[in-house]
């Protein structure tokens, strides 16, 4: 017995040993970027990319002549942690033409930088506008209006779009340009795409006419050769037979104001930006009062 014990107590070392080394293997490693989630730092690094790394790499995370765009759709990358992303900016990449900084950003400027690469491959809640983002759910709700078109988390208009998740679908610029723009480009995952963003069909603007009765305007949900179903300014849904109208108007342009930058101050507007770049859902991005609770 005096043989078998030790053994056993080894074994049982042993053992715990390797399972504390394996639960040490699954526990995710701290992330080293000093400025991760910082939204100032996204926007610092973006200057130290454009004035930096834009001899190959074209602005805002375009593609350049020499180098391709660093949040492109569809491509596969093999430096994809803060880490990996952080070597490459100070190192270089080893056969490839991709020089080192080392000499020319400092660590703190690289790892901003690194934070404005993963933005560019995120949505705008990876990299949200910096501001005071409770205000401009105030704003949202209160002065811009905003509230009267779209819904939040169950509050608000069903005429527009549902925007509990715009920050998880849309980029930052693809967001301020909806904001202060009629025809504006859609910033993909590569950078800026040229696009004009049209009015969606969903969202066609019409002017129904009865025979009998006051003309209705709205948003346009459904139509065939015999009905329409139009989704008024009055936030009811109209029913039509066509056969009882007497015109159909199919309205250019659309309800979406695109001059909120001079409808609002610049703090303003700022902030608002700020309270739609973090609504996505699934995240805590602003507080409750500020985003669903009644009046």
């Amino acid at each position: 017995m005096t043989k078998v014990f030790p053994a056993l107590v080894l074994a049982a070392l042993a053992t715990g040993a390797l399972a504390t080394a394996a639960l040490a293997q699954r526990a995710p490693a701290p992330n080293p970027n000093p400025f991760a989630g910082n939204a100032q730092a996204v926007a610092e690094g973006m200057a130290l990319y454009n004035r930096s790394c834009t001899a190959c790499h074209g602005f805002n995370g375009t593609a350049g002549e020499f180098a391709p765009g660093l949040g492109q759709p569809g491509r596969r990358y093999n430096r994809r942690s803060d880490a990996q992303i952080f070597d490459a900016v100070k190192n270089g990449i080893p056969g490839s033409a991709m020089p080192a900084g080392a000499g020319r950003l400092s660590d703190e400027e690289a790892w901003k930088v690194v934070s404005y690469v993963l933005g560019l491959r995120g949505t705008a809640v990876d990299a949200p506008a910096p501001g005071d983002a409770a205000h401009g759910a105030e704003i949202f709700w209160g002065k811009g209006a905003c509230g009267t078109c779209h819904m939040i988390r169950g509050r608000g208009s069903l005429i527009g779009p549902e925007l509990s998740n715009i920050a998880g679908m849309r980029k930052t610029n693809s967001i301020l340009d909806a904001l202060t723009k009629s025809d504006h480009r859609v910033f993909g995952d590569g950078g800026a795409i040229p696009h004009t963003l049209l009015p969606l069909a969903t969202y066609q603007r019409v002017r129904v006419t009865p025979a009998k009765g006051a003309p209705v305007e709205g948003l346009l949900r459904n139509e065939d050769s015999y009905s329409l179903q139009i989704m008024g300014m009055d936030q009811q849904l109209h029913l039509f037979d066509r056969a009882g109208l007497r015109a159909v108007e199919y309205l250019p342009g659309s309800l979406m104001p695109s001059d909120y930058d001079k409808r609002l101050t610049p703090q303003e507007f700022n902030d608002l930006l700020a309270f739609l770049t973090r609504q996505a859902a699934g995240r805590e991005t602003a507080t409750p009062s500020a985003v669903g609770d009644p009046d």
